[in-house]
């Protein structure tokens, strides 16, 4: 998978997709800073730090919610919005989809999404994920065959929005 973290190319994401981005850094920032910041004082109220296990937990968490802002101020810094394409009927990255597994007759919808989005428990998948790739640029009717790792798997693009 892309690290999309530490690079300096231009980052695609949703208008969802950025304002999440932005909510879990207002946060971090606002809200987990605050609470590791007390829990550090509580920490060192109980004396000697050298064998404080709450005290080495609190600053460990702090590494990692300073290393997340950083992350995330860096996204946020080279994001572009997706302009959705004015035609409708082709799968680009932010089009939700409606695919035909033709191997099992069953329907699937997932959004097509940048690296830094995706989720398959919300059904957003990748762009460079093998079932992203294979449907972009496809248009309603059109088929592909896509390699997953359970095989090959036939689809029919039923509906594109």
């Amino acid at each position: 998978m892309k690290n999309t973290e530490n690079t300096n190319e231009e980052l695609l994401l949703t208008k969802d997709g950025f304002e999440k981005l932005e909510n879990e850094l207002e946060h971090l920032r606002n809200v987990k800073r605050k609470e590791i910041a007390d829990r550090i004082k509580e920490a060192i109220s109980y004396g000697d730090i050298t064998d404080n296990a709450e005290y080495e937990d609190a600053k460990n968490e702090q590494a990692f919610v300073e290393g997340r802002i950083i992350t995330l101020e860096k996204m946020l810094r080279r994001a572009r919005l997706l302009e959705k394409s004015e035609d409708d009927h082709q799968v680009v990255l932010g089009s939700t989809v409606k695919l035909k597994d033709l191997n099992k007759d069953k329907e699937h919808e997932y959004t097509i999404v940048s690296t830094a989005e995706a989720d398959p428990s919300e059904k957003k998948i990748s762009n460079e994920s093998p079932v992203g790739k294979a449907i972009l640029g496809l248009s309603v009717g059109e088929e592909v065959e896509v390699k997953v790792p359970a095989g090959k798997i036939k689809y029919r693009v039923e509906a594109v929005n």
